[in-house]
């Protein structure tokens, strides 16, 4: 009976809503961290990962040896890579595709890279205007990691001494 008497009495004194206001109250007053985005930096994480690029060596040959690591190590599969023997007899790929809607950032890919081709770079301002976009060749890539190639090397030497 007291049981009831006590639910019965909360029910009429609206006794959730008072609790939610006592939350909302406690909140209401306290300062706010907001930041204005496009003139303001939101801060990231050392380890944040972003647009993908494929790199290549110094003196301008292009890292890749189409061992598909990345391809079979991804979660998401949402890379296709095709190879062929060039001329020198070395393996090379005529087709690195990532499709960057199935793509869920996790890093697999650079992680069972042997010869650190692909690489998630920290840039995080990318967008698509057109279906298709989204598919990041083998030459989107390559423009990618020459256009960033010092920020992926620093970058790359940070984790190296993190380690």
């Amino acid at each position: 009976m007291l049981n009831w008497l006590k639910q019965f009495l909360k029910s009429i004194a609206f006794w959730e809503l008072l609790k939610g206001m006592r939350v909302t109250g406690r909140h209401f007053f306290v300062k706010k961290i907001t930041i204005q985005y496009p003139e303001e930096e939101t801060p990231k994480s050392p380890r944040f990962k972003g647009l993908h690029a494929l790199r290549k060596y110094p003196n301008g040959e292009e890292r890749c040896i189409a061992c598909k690591l990345c391809e079979a190590v991804c979660p998401a599969v949402c890379i296709t890579i095709d190879s062929d023997e060039s001329s020198d007899g070395t393996r090379r790929t005529t087709r690195y595709d990532i499709d960057l809607f199935k793509c869920i950032y996790c890093g697999f890919c650079e992680e069972a890279c042997p010869v650190d081709a692909i690489v998630l770079t920290s840039q995080d301002k990318y967008c698509f205007e057109n279906q298709g976009e989204n598919i990041m060749t083998k030459e989107k890539l390559l423009a990618i990691g020459d256009q960033f190639e010092q920020e992926i090397a620093k970058d790359r030497e940070a984790d190296r001494s993190y380690r």
